[in-house]
């Protein structure tokens, strides 16, 4: 895989941050926005042969990333979000 380019597709009330290769989907974020400043991390998914490579922990440092820029609150709803926000004390600052 070449260098990883995450990207971010939004409605306003719904949004992904999300990996391709090629022209298919291999790891993405799904969020929705609760409030104007609260998002709700609903679901996290990888490509199974591109499991094991920290797709999903770099789409979750890029949310929280963007989260910073715009002041806005987390909850993860999401399993995965869950854990990594456990394992991952740095990223804590924009849990709601």
């Amino acid at each position: 895989m070449s260098k990883i380019n995450i990207q971010q597709e939004t409605d306003g009330k719904r949004g992904a941050f999300f990996i391709e290769e090629g022209a298919k989907r291999i790891a993405e974020m799904i969020y929705v926005m609760a409030e104007p400043k609260k998002m709700i991390i609903e679901h996290t998914e990888v490509e199974e042969s591109m499991r094991d490579q920290g797709l999903g922990l770099k789409l979750l440092y890029e949310l929280v990333d963007f989260a910073r820029d715009q002041k806005i609150s987390v909850v993860p709803e999401c399993s995965y979000a869950e854990v990594m926000f456990q394992k991952n004390e740095e990223l804590r600052d924009v849990l709601s």
